[in-house]
């Protein structure tokens, strides 16, 4: 149990959140939401003890103990990947270095004997007989290759980091559990263990996330941080949506009520209230008329994008060919013969875990990189719009925003249609004179797709699209692509929003492709790749907790 007592934090004049009060209970996990910037990665850093509140207090229960997933990547470089993972929980693993230091002496002492017999009791007491064994079944199931164990971190790509990194904190059965964005870097399949690692975890989760299907499947309940106040809902995350949504209702069905009571009281007052037989009762009305107060709305921190896609042209009858494609990249094959015909209405997600495969694809088909061998055609009608997933090169430059947007608006357009459009992606009055080289991640890709929006593209060929958004942009985004009505090519680790663009699945596998016309959800329950799913998540059964 954690819980935070009158905590407030500011920036300057601006409020991140006040007077908060909240009690986080074992056996709950709690989403952690906001739109960026709301302060839930400060509030985390909070919990933890590694940021401070300018005032209130937070409280850890007796003798409980808090796991973090770190963010710097680079803070265990020169420790082995199976030390890193232990070292996830500090007091074991400072034990397991006091005792392992006494038992390397050439001379033991008796004092030493006395020493090491605590130390054995202290690590039994820990469970550290089986922490070698818990975290070998972790680093299983994130998809760290028994191979890589002894590596040095350094020496990992940064992907496999940021998996220890996660091992690290599932080590050692915390008390409470903070992660921040714990999907990243993942795929589907180790999404799917870590969604039922943390469905079986008895302690005490707060997790934020922008995937709205991991939120959905391991919240019990969700902390929104909205309007200044951290409000706590039962449920997962379509029962907070559901239920936010309806209180907002509520108050605007209930304000409008009272304007109406009160335009019609005014209405009764102006028409009787020089008339001497009517007097009293205008008289009374102007009394109900006091008395009757129009809740004032706050200012929530969400805002939505406008992302629509609107193509120029339909997509004729050939869309795309692709015949035998194959493509390495630092003599590593990553494409072999890749054949593959696109149809009209195709919303196709590329799938599969090696995320190089898809990238690769996609930056033949956008004609960034050549193929080894094989050939594709577009169809004469097609124009295709692309997203790739590094975005640096495009912003590489000292331009505004309003400079930069006009690089792919019309010609015969201005500054007032850049500001426009801008408005739109949420980047209104200064904003739009922001330099390109201060973006956000964020920011980058909601100028990516006004660039594509921008093209009147009738094939979308997007690479991870939801990286770095919040979750009213990719909602909008969501929604954009299932209200496009030609073709998309996309890839993304979000199970939500492939489950609701994607109609067919394409993924890639050494062996070749699986090609199925079925939504996402439909394709896992397929039999090929249940089995493997129940494979992955087999070594997590096996480990108690």
């Amino acid at each position: 149990m954690i819980s935070a007592t009158n905590v407030s934090l500011s920036y300057g004049k601006r409020v991140i959140f006040k007077d908060v009060n909240i009690k986080f209970i074992s056996g709950n996990c709690y989403g952690l939401i906001g739109a960026n910037g709301a302060g839930k990665s400060t509030f985390l850093k909070i919990l933890a003890g590694e940021a401070e509140a300018d005032k209130g207090t937070v409280t850890l229960g007796p003798r409980e103990r808090v796991a973090v997933l770190r963010q710097d990547q680079f803070a265990f470089d020169e420790e082995t990947v199976f030390n890193t993972v232990m070292m996830g929980h500090t007091r074991l693993y400072r034990v397991m270095a006091e005792r392992d230091a006494i038992y390397s002496k050439g001379d033991f002492s008796e004092a030493d004997g006395v020493r090491s017999a605590e130390l054995e009791a202290e690590f039994a007491e820990m469970n550290g007989y089986e922490a070698e064994s818990e975290a070998a079944v972790l680093l299983n199931g994130l998809g760290i290759p028994e191979e890589l164990r002894n590596l040095k971190m350094k020496e990992l790509e940064g992907g496999d980091k940021v998996r220890v990194l996660l091992a690290q904190a599932l080590f050692g059965n915390p008390d409470v559990l903070l992660l921040d964005e714990p999907t990243n870097n993942l795929d589907l399949k180790s999404i799917a263990w870590l969604e039922e690692f943390l469905y079986r975890f008895p302690n005490t989760v707060i997790v934020v996330s922008h995937d709205r299907h991991f939120l959905n499947q391991v919240c019990t309940h969700v902390a929104d941080i909205d309007f200044g106040v951290i409000k706590v809902y039962t449920g997962n995350y379509d029962f907070w949506y559901q239920a936010s949504q309806l209180n907002l209702k509520q108050k605007q069905d209930e304000n409008r009520k009272i304007t109406d009571k009160a335009n019609e009281l005014k209405e009764f007052i102006q028409r009787f209230s020089s008339n001497a037989s009517k007097a009293k009762q205008a008289t009374s009305r102007k009394r109900l008329l006091e008395k009757l107060t129009i809740e004032e709305m706050p200012v929530s921190s969400r805002k939505y994008p406008y992302v629509v896609f609107k193509p120029e042209r339909p997509c004729g009858d050939i869309i795309l060919e692709i015949d035998a494609l194959s493509k390495s990249i630092d003599g590593e094959p990553v494409l072999t013969d890749l054949s593959l015909t696109v149809r009209k209405g195709d919303k196709i997600a590329f799938v599969g875990g090696n995320s190089l495969a898809k990238t690769t694809l996609f930056q033949i088909l956008a004609g960034e990189l050549e193929p080894d061998s094989g050939s594709f055609r577009w169809g004469v009608t097609i124009t295709s719009a692309y997203f790739p997933r590094e975005n640096g090169a495009y912003f590489a430059n000292d331009l505004n925003l309003i400079e930069w947007l006009g690089q792919y608006s019309p010609p015969t357009e201005g500054e007032s249609f850049a500001r426009g459009f801008l408005g739109r992606m949420l980047f209104s009055g200064d904003e739009a004179l922001k330099k390109t080289s201060v973006l956000s991640g964020g920011e980058r890709v909601r100028c990516m797709l006004a660039r594509m929006m921008l093209t009147g593209a009738n094939v979308l060929i997007l690479d991870e699209p939801t990286n770095h958004l919040d979750l009213e942009s990719i909602t909008a985004l969501n929604n954009g692509l299932i209200a496009f009505s030609e073709v998309v090519l996309f890839a993304s680790h979000d199970h939500e929003f492939v489950s609701t663009v994607a109609n067919r699945i394409v993924e890639i596998t050494p062996g070749g492709i699986i090609d199925r016309v079925m939504g996402f959800d439909e394709y896992l329950e397929d039999g090929e790749v249940a089995r493997t799913r129940d494979e992955l998540c087999h070594g997590h059964r096996e480990l108690s907790l």
